[in-house]
């Protein structure tokens, strides 16, 4: 029996702005404040504006693909797992981990549910945080990035989406948090 991929909400206006590939160019240098945004947080409810972790905690920001509730990038979803399993290692040092994609709330809801996510899955379907830390995108999605901000919103380590390194490892980003 042969079985078919669904890809029903694949193709849509988030899709079709982000087909033309864009490559990672993030201007934004270690040192630096990065850009404020707010999103809703389909894992705990109500919205996340990021300058509210200003003075608080330091952030862990990554921006993630995701195609639909359905379709994950098979780059991505490693990592999305993995950082799931080890949200604990950030939190226990005094860090949020904010997993960003840009599939719409009702995709995103679906997401939390099949992956049991415990860290906030932030929604943001015109892709705008995306683009303001001009992370890239290609074939329907934005590429994926991480971001360490200390908690003053200085950025403190950026890796930006390569084939040869799509996502920046877990002890990476853990080890950047403990040189903060």
């Amino acid at each position: 029996m042969v079985t078919s991929t669904d890809f029903s909400g694949l193709f849509n206006q988030r899709f079709a702005n982000n087909f033309f590939p864009i490559p990672a160019t993030s201007h934004w240098n270690v040192g630096v404040k990065t850009p404020d945004f707010q999103l809703p947080n389909i894992t705990q409810g109500g919205t996340v504006r990021l300058s509210e972790y200003r003075e608080q905690k330091p952030v862990v920001l990554a921006f993630t693909r995701i195609f639909t509730e359905k379709q994950y990038c098979p780059l991505c979803f490693p990592h999305i797992k993995e950082l799931n399993a080890q949200y604990e290692a950030f939190t226990e040092r005094g860090a949020e981990v904010l997993l960003i994609t840009s599939t719409d709330a009702k995709q995103s809801e679906i997401v939390v549910r099949d992956l049991a996510l415990k860290m906030p899955l932030l929604s943001d379907p015109d892709c705008s945080s995306f683009r303001a830390y001009a992370v890239g995108q290609a074939l329907g999605a934005p590429l994926p990035a991480q971001f360490v901000l200390d908690k003053r919103g200085i950025l403190r380590y950026k890796h930006l989406f390569s084939f040869l390194h799509p996502n920046a490892d877990l002890q990476t980003l853990l080890a950047a948090l403990d040189c903060l």
